[in-house]
């Protein structure tokens, strides 16, 4: 398992982009993720970016780590503790802290685009 902290101003999304890239992670998946972001951008099931102002209280976090992408779905709290969530885009700053706990595994998660949706999908190749 990774565990890690992330500082203000970090942006999530890269965050986690560089964490897969310097340990090495092949699969992970995001068992706990809890902080607070300035803002969030999120893809919604339709595609289209919802940018919310915070500071905003991670309240749900989940999603897959592949060795060309990363697939994390969050939700989000505003002051008065209204929720979204949609699906993490850079752009995402940590507001003061992020901590994260990663589980990799011997499998190798990938990313590849499926014409019939539209985006890039988990592909589970194994060692």
């Amino acid at each position: 398992m990774i565990v890690k902290r992330l500082i203000p101003g970090q942006d999530l999304k890269k965050s986690l982009e560089d964490i897969r890239d310097r340990k090495n992670i092949k699969s992970g998946i995001i068992i706990c993720m809890v902080g607070s972001l300035d803002k969030i951008v999120l893809r919604m099931a339709d595609g289209n970016k919802n940018v919310i102002s915070g500071p905003l209280e991670i309240v749900s976090a989940t999603g897959t780590i592949a060795i060309n992408g990363v697939h994390i779905h969050l939700a989000v709290a505003d002051d008065s503790g209204n929720v979204t969530g949609g699906h993490l885009m850079e752009g995402s700053p940590v507001n003061t802290t992020v901590e994260l706990c990663i589980l990799d595994s011997d499998m190798i998660f990938k990313r590849e685009f499926d014409p019939e949706t539209g985006y890039n999908e988990l592909v589970i190749l194994q060692e």
